[in-house]
């Protein structure tokens, strides 16, 4: 496959059929629209297998290959694509704080984009995250200072934190989760270059105490609906019901969740078997 972006085959394997152009209504349109189609999910680098960023190798595993991937995978496609449509967008890079105590810090090996519409100008900057797994958001989120935001799916806020690094001021991305905000991660403005995101990859993909060395991740949002897998546990997450969760016991329950309803078409490698079964086995106990 090519080594650009081929636009209409993006376009195609996401369901987008509408305008092109770099308006507010065009990105809101490509985000919902990709977070639907392309699933998130890490099993490369679960299997040991590299996770390669070029162009081409994104487009023959997330497009041509109909996998999902993680967030620079996500990330980096979806920036060919609106770079394409006439966006301007900035990678940016952030640190995971969600579940974290107070004090304690990750590094910073999430990917998000800042994106300009034609002809804005500070209004015009958003927010864009189409690899932050099950809690992506499913919309583009205007940066501005602590102003609650829609998406199709659940509110977000962009707050303004005092530090993200020792002299930085910066942004925190918070979820709305019922009546209580979660903290995601936080980021600064500072743009990140292609081996900025190559080193963040390498640790994420390939460090023995990565999460996603460890375990089984993927996500999936529909019009109504999150969908989510951790190791054997399946989740779903509707607008106001429940959530529902099961473990599934065996290699071959985890292959047909992963086909439906997370529409990944699975890696021929003959260690996916023996990786599944020791999830379930590990389940069980």
């Amino acid at each position: 496959m090519r080594d650009t972006l081929d636009l209409d085959a993006y376009l195609r394997r996401i369901g987008h059929d509408g305008a092109r152009t770099a308006t507010a209504g065009a990105l809101r349109s490509v985000v919902l629209a990709h977070t639907k189609a392309i699933a998130f999910e890490n099993l490369d680098p679960l299997l040991g297998r590299p996770v390669r960023l070029d162009v081409g190798s994104i487009q023959r595993k997330l497009i041509a290959g109909g996998r999902g991937g993680y967030c620079f995978e996500h990330n980096l496609l979806i920036a060919h694509a609106l770079r394409a449509m006439g966006f301007g967008v900035t990678g940016l890079a952030a640190r995971v704080v969600m579940d974290l105590p107070p004090g304690a810090m990750r590094p910073r090996t999430h990917m998000l984009l800042l994106v300009e519409m034609d002809g804005e100008t500070d209004g015009g900057r958003a927010i864009v995250d189409a690899g932050f797994g099950g809690l992506t958001p499913t919309g583009p989120l205007m940066l501005e200072t602590d102003a609650e935001q829609t998406t199709p799916h659940e509110p977000f806020r962009v707050a303004r934190v005092d530090r993200v690094d020792r002299n930085e001021t910066g942004y925190r991305l918070d979820v709305r989760i019922a009546d209580a905000w979660t903290p995601l991660y936080a980021f600064d403005l500072q743009a990140q270059s292609d081996p900025d995101f190559e080193m963040m990859n390498h640790y994420t993909a390939t460090h023995p105490d990565s999460t996603f060395r460890n375990a089984l991740l993927a996500a999936r949002v529909t019009d109504d609906a999150r969908y989510g897998l951790r190791d054997a546990v399946l989740s779903v997450h509707r607008r106001g019901a429940p959530s529902q969760r099961r473990t599934l016991d065996s290699a071959e329950a985890i292959r047909d969740a992963l086909a439906d309803p997370f529409g990944i078409a699975l890696p021929d490698d003959p260690a996916l078997d023996a990786a599944l079964a020791r999830l379930v086995g590990e389940a069980a106990r």
